[in-house]
Order: C-alpha cells, then structure tokens, then sequence
C-alpha cells in the first residue's frame, strides 16, 4: 500500500471510510485502529492521505484531535463535509419488531435516541458504527441490530430494516484532508481557508488583542477553539480556521499582530473551502 491509498480510523464501512471513497474514488482505503495509526500511516508512506473527521454538527469536536494535529508533521490540504444518514442494520432474516438490542457507537447512539426509544431497543455501546455492524453479522442473531452505514451493511452482508434513523437532519460531519507534502492554492485565490494554533502570551487581554488584527484588517474567523496544553489549566492552545490566504495583504497583517501577542503561533494547512460552506445542499450522503 502507499501508493493511491487514504488511511481512516475505525472498521471497513465507517463514515470516515464512506468519505474517503467520495472524495477519492480511485483510492484504496486502509482502516486504522487510532487516529494515532492513520497519522501514522500517511507519515511513513503506508498511506497518501488521511481523512481525519474533527467536528459534527451534532456531537460536536472530536475529542483530542485538535492535540494530534500540531505533532502530526502532515498539512491540512483539504475538508469534506459528509451528511450522516444512520441505517438499522440486521441480518437478512430478521425482523424489526423481534429485535431487541442494537449496538453502535455512543455517539450513534445519541444522534438516534428517538428511534430507539419509539422501538423500545437496548442500546449497548461499542467502539465503532462499522464494528458493530461486523459483530452482528458474525453473530448471526436475529434479535440483535447495528446501527451504521449503508456501505458497512454491503460490506457485512446484512439489510438495512430501516434507513435515515438519526433524530437530526442537519447531522453532518467535516472532516479534514492530511497529507505529507502542503499544496496550498496560489495567492488571490477565492475560497482559501487557512488553520492554524496559537498560544497567547500570559498579559492582560492578550486574547483580545491578538484578534484583534482579524477584525480590522476584514479577515472573517469562521472558527476559534480552546483547548488545554499539557495539564496547564493557567493557560490554553487555541485553534482557527480564517477565510483567506496567509500571503494576501489582509491576513498577513493580521498574523503579524497576532505574532506580537503570541507565544507560539503554527500554521496547518492552507485549502480551498469546500462548497458546502456557500450552499449546504453541496454535499455527500448516501449514494
């Protein structure tokens, strides 16, 4: 492997995988058990790619992500924005009204209690949406159901009892395209997003003052996180994404005065935004 290959973390038929063969179609995917694997595993040629999920519209970040990326040597050089459509899957004998118990990830979990609870199911947690829909597939139990994608029920030999449970339409994941070498777009180029983390200096508003240059230079900031740097609760890592291109004027000047206010200050990646950002029907689901 290597060689038009995209690392992602979890089983064969996660979303992470359903988004990696929608945006390279040509490419092989190659499941990790971590998310410290599938950096890995770009980083030492395994892989060309990964597609790392970092927020849901619905659950939120993902945890310790924005950790990774900074010690991950890679550059974010694209987004994916990928809609979650939830399926009911069992084995094709089965019938809803005798099922009992469906497992899935937490977070599946969460985004179908409606359905769950209309249905009187046993949730029961395990690590992974695609796992999950393996386990029950190997069980072979008529009464026990998944809840996963529709790409893992093909992939398992198992049938879809009843699609699009999540209790939130909006539901949709972004995730971010990691790869060894940075193939920013060229200066001027419009719908460039730029990442990156800084860490304020430990002064009277220090914060204020850094972002301060984003606002009087015209640089709209469409995300500002916070997150806690080894054990320090005195002082916080943050992490943005900004429209624009580090060499256009507006957003140079704006990172030379966040600079003056910065203990550290990285970029991740510099992208085209994805045309979800201006028309949310631009994106992917189930085929």
């Amino acid at each position: 492997m290597g060689s038009n290959t995209i690392a992602f973390q979890g089983w064969p038929g996660a979303n992470s995988d359903m988004a990696c063969r929608r945006v390279f179609p040509d490419h092989a995917t190659l499941p990790c058990p971590s998310f410290e694997e599938t950096i890995a595993a770009v980083h030492d040629g395994r892989a060309d790619a990964g597609m790392i999920p970092v927020e849901n519209s619905v659950a939120g970040r993902v945890a310790d992500i924005h950790h990774m990326l900074p010690s991950a040597g890679l550059h974010i050089n694209g987004e994916h924005f990928q809609r979650v459509n939830h399926h009911l899957l069992a084995v094709p004998d089965a019938r809803l009204e005798d099922l009992h118990t469906v497992y899935s990830h937490v977070h599946a979990l969460g985004q179908c209690k409606a359905f769950i609870a209309e249905r009187g199911l046993k949730p029961v947690v395990h690590a992974d949406t695609a796992g999950a829909a393996k386990m029950v597939a190997e069980q072979g139990d008529p009464t026990v159901a998944a809840i996963a994608s529709s790409l893992a029920a093909e992939l398992y030999g198992l049938v879809s009892l009843r699609a699009d449970i999540e209790d939130a339409e909006h539901n949709t994941t972004r995730f971010l395209i990691m790869e060894r070498e940075a193939k920013p777009p060229p200066p001027g180029a419009k719908g460039t997003i730029t990442s990156f983390i800084f860490e304020v200096r430990s002064v009277p508003a220090a914060l204020y003052k850094a972002l301060g240059g984003f606002a009087t230079n015209g640089v709209n900031m469409t995300k500002l996180e916070s997150y806690m740097v080894g054990g320090r609760f005195a002082q916080a890592q943050f992490y943005a994404d900004v429209e624009g291109h580090p060499e256009d004027r507006p957003l140079r000047l704006a990172f030379e005065e966040l600079g003056f206010f910065s203990r550290h200050f990285h970029i991740l990646g510099v992208y085209p935004a994805h045309p979800f950002r201006q028309d949310p029907s631009q994106i992917a689901g189930d085929d």
